[in-house]
């Protein structure tokens, strides 16, 4: 009789980290990594409890990669374009993984995407303070709407109904961040909606 085959925690999370790029995160079973590794099933709850303990550690990497293109915009020209660029790319090249981010809840109901929404912000809002000269709560309102973009843009991408290129979308994401900008500067009140539309609706429409 042959050995049998030995596989390890990594080796476990490796094939479950696959499956999920592959087919989601509800294609993760003891059945699916077995079948992956070419084991039985006993070996897989030697090391997890449970499969849901499977799913929340590939969460983490997931995560942990999600986070990597999100310090590589960083280091691009414009930090925060940067960052909204690499949210697209993220979207393109893992679609699933993207899914279980920003698609998905918990058991108990807690939300990913403002989980990662949070993070985001916190590394880019000096980034938006200094170069548009605003303050925290500006600086925090003005990449929220610029992320709501994104992420309505990546929603398109992972569901395979985006129609724009690149260039597009991110030609958008500039008028989209001038726009919002120029609203900023010239009426008072605009991130609190503190303003009165109507009025500035009509002077706009006059022009």
């Amino acid at each position: 009789m042959p050995p049998k085959k030995i596989v390890t925690r990594e080796q476990i999370l490796d094939a479950a980290m696959e499956i999920t790029r592959n087919s989601g995160i509800d294609a993760v079973t003891a059945r699916s990594i077995a079948a992956a590794l070419g084991v039985s099933t006993h070996p897989i709850f030697t090391y997890f409890d449970t499969i849901n303990s499977i799913k929340d550690d590939v969460l983490v990497r997931a995560r942990e990669l999600y986070h990597e293109y999100i310090l590589q915009g960083l280091d691009e020209k414009i930090p925060f374009l940067g960052v909204g660029h690499q949210f697209l790319i993220l979207a393109k090249n893992e679609p699933e993984l993207f899914k279980m981010l920003f698609f998905k809840t918990t058991p108990d109901g807690r939300k990913h995407a403002y989980d990662e929404f949070k993070f985001t912000l916190s590394l880019v809002v000096e980034s938006v303070m200094k170069i548009y000269n605003v303050d925290k709560h500006t600086a925090e309102c003005y990449y929220r709407n610029l992320w709501l973009m994104s992420l309505s843009f990546a929603t398109l991408i992972v569901t395979g109904n985006c129609t724009y290129t690149d260039e597009e979308m991110l030609l958008i994401l500039t008028q989209t961040s001038l726009a919002t900008y120029k609203a900023i500067k010239d009426i008072p009140g605009f991130i609190d909606g503190d303003f009165d539309k109507d009025r500035i609706f009509t002077q706009l429409s006059l022009k």
